[in-house]
């Protein structure tokens, strides 16, 4: 018969449904049974055992809130009933947990592009990158006739990664900024980049420059448009062919799965997600990090609630304590702007069966694994430790999808229940929570991890999507990719002048 709900740990005082239950079904979990009092969606919690107001709901082992009032065993537990008992900045004691992943190493490779520097890409694309605003449209404009002229024959794509910002920006914002442009010319899925610049902006051109440190000026050119007599599109244009015919002599070649990069980030997230996806993605992680490779986990206001688990899994008091000012001080940005820390704004989530931000923290970190946690990044820091690593970032999907990429992940793993087409400026692979989504939209999901729902194991799908990640790395294009999604996006926190 097949199984319609789940109850995810002992000690859950829930069940997820993971087909829509009717008024009046008999739910049977860990010998306690409850009559539905009313419809409950898939996705969605229900209790299976009366609780009085203020106190906690169990899922995934922990509190996901407190209900709002007295509810009885068969109740639907959705916004409406449960709230969160997240407040303000909170004192941390380090309790570590080491736990041993005993997953044997592969030795498996996969096919990537190694540059000057010894960093491998997994692309070979040409980037037009504008150090301000001002000159997105003559980047766009190079990178059209680029594709024109070249029908990117012998590599990959051309790209203008535009963006509003590098001028009238101030402190924190216009480091971020500069910060987050250095790490996209420097990434390795580019075989050639051309810097555009105006000349009088606040992210002077010749001052980003020295940004870079000791660069590949074979393949890192600038142009600033003020000081091009003439036409800059056709002083581009010249630049890119040189560098166009320098990228195309590059080729694949066999590399240790050790130097692969890998993000994990989900979105539109339902019911499901830490049940399917989440975990799916969890288990790669884990196997990457095994293999001596690296995956990075961000969305700090959706590690709100499961912080603790994290926090404890740092490899050293000094990451823990990296970890903790993670956490407070992006509450402390929320409660700055006057904005509740528990808060979750998404109508999707609500709608998908996520009803505070602990369900959807202990959901989210899931992508992680169990790995130790082995490197802590402010926003905009380039990786420099293997392993599993947090970054600092939004929960906003655009915006944590490109500090993914800018750290230096080859791509981003994004698991999604509600659906979304987005990809960032690395391929942006997306993991399916649930068969319905996958069915509906085959042209943005690129791995159903809904199979789970539907008699796979985790033990069967796992090296399917190891394959297919390898794959992905080895050039198979995502959705994304084929559908010509790819963007940035800068995160802002102060003034604009």
């Amino acid at each position: 018969m097949e199984q319609t709900y789940l109850k995810i740990n002992p000690a859950d005082t829930v069940v997820v449904c993971l087909a829509e239950k009717k008024k009046g079904d008999i739910i049977e979990a860990s010998g306690e049974r409850v009559v539905l009092t009313e419809d409950v969606p898939a996705g969605h919690k229900v209790l299976l055992r009366d609780v009085k107001a203020g106190e906690d709901i169990i899922k995934y082992g922990y509190p996901i809130g407190h209900a709002a009032k007295d509810l009885k065993a068969g109740e639907w537990v959705n916004e409406n009933n449960l709230k969160t008992n997240l407040s303000g900045t909170l004192e941390y004691t380090y309790a570590p947990v080491n736990e041993q992943l005993n997953i044997a190493k592969e030795n498996r490779t996969f096919k990537g592009y190694v540059r000057k520097n010894g960093d491998v890409g997994i692309r070979n694309e040409i980037w037009i990158v504008p150090t301000v605003g001002c000159v997105n449209g003559i980047a766009e404009r190079l990178a059209k006739q680029l594709r024109e002229e070249t029908s990117c024959r012998d590599i990959d794509a051309i790209y203008a990664w535009h963006h509003n910002y590098g001028c009238s920006q101030l402190s924190g914002d216009h480091e971020n900024t500069r910060k987050i442009l250095r790490d996209i010319v420097l990434h390795p899925n580019a075989g050639a980049v051309l810097v555009v610049g105006l000349g009088c902006e606040n992210n002077q051109p010749d001052e980003f420059m020295k940004m870079l440190g000791d660069y590949d000026t074979d393949r890192i050119k600038l142009m600033v448009t003020q000081k091009v007599d003439g036409d800059e599109v056709e002083a581009g244009i010249q630049i890119l062919h040189e560098l166009y015919d320098k990228a195309r002599q590059d080729k694949r070649q066999d590399v240790p799965v050790a130097k692969l990069r890998v993000g994990l980030k989900c979105g539109g997230s339902d019911g499901f997600s830490g049940i399917t996806a989440n975990p799916l993605v969890g288990e790669f992680s884990d196997w990457l990090v095994a293999q001596g490779g690296t995956s990075v986990l961000t969305e700090v206001p959706e590690m709100f609630g499961a912080e603790t688990i994290l926090m404890n899994r740092c490899e050293t008091p000094e990451l823990f304590h990296q970890t903790v000012s993670m956490i407070n001080n992006f509450k402390e940005y929320f409660l700055s702007h006057g904005e509740p820390v528990g808060e979750n704004p998404s109508p999707g989530n609500k709608a998908g069966g996520i009803s505070t931000l602990e369900d959807k923290a202990l959901g989210c970190t899931q992508k992680c694994g169990r790995a130790p946690v082995s490197g802590v990044m402010e926003y905009g820091d380039r990786l420099s430790a293997t392993g599993l690593n947090l970054l600092s970032a939004p929960g906003n999907d655009l915006v944590a999808a490109t500090a993914l990429a800018s750290c230096g992940c080859h791509m981003v793993l994004f698991t999604t229940g509600r659906g979304t087409p987005f990809g960032t400026f690395v391929p942006t692979m997306k993991i399916a929570t649930n068969p319905t989504l996958a069915s509906r939209k085959p042209q943005w999901v690129d791995f159903s991890a809904g199979q789970l729902i539907e008699g796979r194991t985790m033990q069967e799908l796992v090296p399917e999507f190891i394959d297919k990640i390898l794959a992905v790395a080895s050039g198979e294009k995502t959705h994304n990719e084929e559908n010509d999604y790819r963007e940035i996006s800068i995160f802002k926190n102060g003034v604009t002048l």
